[in-house]
Protein backbone atom coordinates (compact mmCIF):
# COMPACT_ATOMS: atom_id res chain seq x y z
CA UNK A 1 0.00 0.00 0.00
CA UNK A 2 1.61 3.56 -0.95
CA UNK A 3 2.08 6.53 1.12
CA UNK A 4 -0.73 8.04 -0.97
CA UNK A 5 -3.21 5.80 -0.44
CA UNK A 6 -3.09 5.65 3.35
CA UNK A 7 -2.99 9.45 3.65
CA UNK A 8 -6.26 9.85 1.66
CA UNK A 9 -7.80 7.01 3.05
CA UNK A 10 -6.94 9.01 6.40
CA UNK A 11 -8.24 12.00 4.80
CA UNK A 12 -11.80 10.26 3.92
CA UNK A 13 -11.92 8.85 7.06
CA UNK A 14 -11.20 12.53 8.80
CA UNK A 15 -13.93 14.06 6.70
CA UNK A 16 -16.46 11.71 7.25
CA UNK A 17 -16.09 12.10 11.19
CA UNK A 18 -16.08 15.99 10.59
CA UNK A 19 -19.44 15.59 8.90
CA UNK A 20 -20.90 13.23 10.92
CA UNK A 21 -19.82 15.59 14.08
CA UNK A 22 -20.81 18.95 12.51
CA UNK A 23 -24.82 18.44 13.45
CA UNK A 24 -24.53 18.02 16.96
CA UNK A 25 -21.23 20.58 17.56
CA UNK A 26 -23.10 23.30 15.66
CA UNK A 27 -26.40 22.83 17.27
CA UNK A 28 -24.41 22.91 20.80
CA UNK A 29 -22.52 25.91 19.89
CA UNK A 30 -25.83 28.07 18.02
CA UNK A 31 -27.20 27.47 21.95
CA UNK A 32 -24.32 27.54 24.02
CA UNK A 33 -23.74 31.25 22.13
CA UNK A 34 -27.57 32.22 22.75
CA UNK A 35 -27.16 31.23 26.13
CA UNK A 36 -24.57 33.03 26.88
CA UNK A 37 -25.39 35.98 25.22
CA UNK A 38 -28.70 35.98 27.81
CA UNK A 39 -26.41 35.23 30.86
CA UNK A 40 -24.62 38.61 29.50
CA UNK A 41 -27.43 40.43 29.35
CA UNK A 42 -28.84 39.72 32.43
CA UNK A 43 -25.78 39.19 34.64
CA UNK A 44 -27.15 35.76 35.78
CA UNK A 45 -23.87 33.94 36.26
CA UNK A 46 -24.87 30.20 37.17
CA UNK A 47 -23.07 27.28 35.28
CA UNK A 48 -25.62 24.83 35.17
CA UNK A 49 -28.29 26.93 33.43
CA UNK A 50 -26.77 25.85 29.85
CA UNK A 51 -27.01 22.23 30.50
CA UNK A 52 -30.45 21.55 30.18
CA UNK A 53 -31.05 23.38 26.48
CA UNK A 54 -27.97 22.26 25.27
CA UNK A 55 -28.89 18.52 26.22
CA UNK A 56 -32.40 19.09 24.66
CA UNK A 57 -30.59 20.67 21.32
CA UNK A 58 -28.64 17.98 21.40
CA UNK A 59 -31.25 15.31 21.57
CA UNK A 60 -33.44 16.70 18.48
CA UNK A 61 -30.35 17.33 16.32
CA UNK A 62 -29.34 13.64 16.69
CA UNK A 63 -33.26 12.83 15.96
CA UNK A 64 -33.47 14.80 12.69
CA UNK A 65 -30.11 13.91 11.87
CA UNK A 66 -29.37 10.70 12.96
CA UNK A 67 -30.85 8.76 9.98
CA UNK A 68 -28.05 10.91 7.76
CA UNK A 69 -24.97 10.49 9.89
CA UNK A 70 -25.64 6.35 10.58
CA UNK A 71 -26.01 6.23 6.47
CA UNK A 72 -22.79 8.20 5.92
CA UNK A 73 -21.08 6.09 8.69
CA UNK A 74 -22.08 2.69 7.27
CA UNK A 75 -21.74 3.93 3.49
CA UNK A 76 -18.12 4.95 4.61
CA UNK A 77 -17.04 1.64 6.42
CA UNK A 78 -19.14 -0.34 3.22
CA UNK A 79 -16.58 1.08 1.31
CA UNK A 80 -13.54 0.59 3.32
CA UNK A 81 -14.48 -2.94 3.47
CA UNK A 82 -15.27 -3.43 0.05
CA UNK A 83 -12.14 -1.85 -0.94
CA UNK A 84 -9.65 -4.24 0.74
CA UNK A 85 -9.05 -6.74 -2.25
CA UNK A 86 -8.10 -3.84 -4.51
CA UNK A 87 -5.39 -2.65 -1.59
CA UNK A 88 -4.54 -6.26 -1.02
CA UNK A 89 -3.75 -6.62 -4.95
CA UNK A 90 -1.99 -3.33 -4.85
CA UNK A 91 0.79 -4.98 -2.75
Amino acid sequence: MSPDLVIDIGRQALWTIALLLAPMLLSALAVGLMIGMFQAATQINEMTLSFIPKLAVLILALAIAGPFMLEMATSFMRDMVTSIPALIELE
